[in-house]
């Protein structure tokens, strides 16, 4: 029995990442990973499709139009929704009546491609007026309802079924908090929006660990609508180290009926997406406790088919720990967890006193090593390709550790000093990135502080 939510809940993926957006063949893949996962939405909106963000008054054509027009027709057959984000709000000019035409031409291609509903998108753009603006607008929010209005008055004149969607430009509630878009942003846009268009958040955070039904409430009430989410749990273009394959967490079930849908922002690599998509499908369809270990070990176990080499399928539990070492932005997995208290109890004594430990972490280590190794070995090499920046750092890590644990495991070396011939200075944790990480070092209250001696 699935929940009694709304017939138009939405719930899916935006590709809104920036980076090298998704290409054909993975967007195919992902409509059918939708519908066995129960999602029923995906919005195209990544921020490096020129075309959606940069030159935005230019419409498609060419190739680009060509696959546009075929994967509208993909997700049709699919009976997913398809929602196209337009993010004009780099150079627009308000006031200019021509503007609001040219965005009326943008969504008048999509429209006779078969997009269902529209997006327009304020995000990430300098939150003040052009001096010709504030001649008319004393508030971001008011210019932009006011462009949106008028959008929206024309799309359902053209297409009566269609939605408009609108991403605020503080999306979050810090972002509110620190004044972006000047003062009683969130207020202005509630009161002045059209109550038909939905509104884009993301949570107390740009990626929130929680976001609990008392925040919803609360936001809903200044936009005088329930949100929609924008969720970037799942989100790694901030930083390119690292990708997260835990589960849909840190949500409670009655948000659902809180809010008017959740489309997912995630990995910017699509093969990375199986377990967060298949666990946000479970959670909008749950109907009893959630328990997200649990799914995250379920979704891990249909995951694992992926993971298939030339000598059999890679063993489950190797894969559940790999996972666990990139779970979600605030924290690991179980498995990982126990790999740093063990590296960090030996790191933390002196090496007299290891005992077993010592032998545990160095037959640990030799499982990680075989594991690696048999991931090179991957028939999809796509996933293989998403994961090997990462299988390749992991190595070095653990790699480093066992040889500093061997060198001072021997008789009489445990006070020596530990070099490895394999990790030398500028070619291991080198580069300029490195050297400014080391500037600034990060406090247990959170704050800043230099690492540079005054």
């Amino acid at each position: 029995m699935t929940p009694s939510l709304p017939a138009n809940f939405l719930s899916g993926v935006i590709e809104g990442f920036y980076g090298a957006p998704w290409n054909p063949e993975e967007r195919s893949d992902l409509l059918q990973h939708l519908a066995e996962s129960g999602l029923n939405a995906y919005m195209y909106g990544p921020k490096d499709d020129l075309h959606h963000r940069v030159i935005w008054r230019q419409p498609y054509a060419g190739r680009e139009l060509s696959e546009l027009t075929n994967f509208i027709r993909q997700c049709r057959a699919r009976h997913i929704h398809f929602l196209y984000a337009l993010a004009p709000g780099l150079d627009i000019h308000f006031s200019d009546p021509s503007e609001l035409e040219r965005l009326k031409e943008r969504c008048s291609q999509l429209l006779a491609l078969g997009c269902e509903h529209i997006a327009v998108l304020f995000d990430d753009i300098p939150d003040s007026l052009s001096a010709d603006d504030r001649l008319r607008w004393t508030s971001p929010a008011s210019a932009q309802a006011s462009m949106v209005n008028a959008l929206w008055t024309w799309v359902r004149e053209q297409a009566p079924s269609a939605r408009l969607f609108f991403c605020p430009t503080p999306y979050c509630e810090r972002m509110a908090r620190a004044g972006l878009g000047g003062p009683d942003y969130l207020s202005i846009l509630g009161r002045e929006l059209h109550p038909a268009i939905d509104i884009f958040w993301t949570g107390p955070e740009i990626i929130s660990r929680e976001i609990t039904v008392a925040h919803v409430r609360e936001i809903g009430a200044l936009f005088q609508r329930p949100p929609l989410i924008w969720d970037n749990l799942h989100a790694n273009d901030y930083d390119g180290r690292r990708f997260f394959c835990g589960p849909y967490t840190g949500r409670p079930l009655e948000l659902r009926g809180e809010i008017r849908g959740i489309l997912s922002n995630p990995n910017c690599e699509y093969p990375l997406n199986f377990v967060p998509l298949r666990t946000l499908g479970r959670y909008v369809q749950a109907t009893g406790a959630w328990n997200e270990r649990e799914e995250y070990l379920r979704a891990m176990g249909e995951w694992q088919e992926h993971f298939d080499t030339f000598r059999g399928v890679i063993d489950l539990d190797d894969l559940v720990r790999f996972g666990d070492c990139h779970y979600l932005p605030y924290s690991e997995g179980p498995e990982a967890n126990r790999l740093f208290k063990l590296v960090h109890h030996l790191l933390a004594s002196h090496p007299s006193t290891w005992g077993a430990s010592a032998g545990e972490f160095l037959d640990e280590s030799r499982r990680w090593r075989g594991f690696f190794a048999r991931l090179t070995e991957l028939t999809h090499r796509p996933l293989y390709h998403a994961l090997l920046r990462r299988i390749w750092d992991l190595r070095e890590e653990i790699d480093l550790l066992a040889r500093y644990v061997e060198f001072k495991s021997r008789p009489g070396q445990a006070d020596l000093p530990f070099q490895s011939d394999y990790h030398l200075p500028g070619t291991y944790r080198g580069g300029m990135i490195t050297r400014l990480q080391t500037l600034l070092n990060r406090q247990p209250d959170g704050a800043l502080a230099s690492g540079v001696a005054w």
